[in-house]
């Protein structure tokens, strides 16, 4: 089973998500880190990433063939992270089989209806129990 997280700029919430998942998953499951720079992808590898690459020819070389994609709301709005995410990176994610668990963070003026106000700290910990929750699945199946 492959996860991947998918980040951008300094890799700060990428970092933190890899992390997470390897103390959630254990070193069985392989964490895939995209970077849409190399300053985010490092910083995932220092994390604990098992495979690592950057820029949105990556991305879209890679996401089709993940089982589940981690990221923030950003990687699915054009334009995000101060232009970091392109449409092709965007086209790519969505269009990825895998299932897309993301973290209502943004700075794009985007509201998520239905979704209260919470910190950082408690998306991530609900974002790993979710990831383990599908992993955990997909491998009983």
């Amino acid at each position: 089973m492959q996860v991947c997280v998918i980040d951008g700029r300094g890799g700060g919430l990428g970092c933190r998500l890899v992390a997470g998942l390897r103390a959630v998953l254990g070193p069985d499951c392989q964490i895939v880190a995209l970077g849409t720079n190399v300053a985010a992808a490092d910083a995932m590898k220092q994390a604990g990433a098992a495979q690592v690459a950057a820029g949105p020819q990556a991305i879209a070389r890679k996401v089709p063939t993940v089982d589940v994609i981690v990221a923030s709301l950003n990687m699915v709005l054009p334009g995000a992270m101060l232009g970091e995410v392109t449409p092709e990176m965007v086209q790519a994610i969505l269009a990825a089989k895998a299932k897309k668990v993301l973290l209502p963070l943004n700075r794009a003026q985007v509201e998520i209806v239905g979704t209260e106000d919470r910190t950082l700290d408690m998306l991530i910990a609900r974002s790993l129990l979710r990831v383990g929750a599908l992993v955990r699945a997909a491998c009983q199946a």
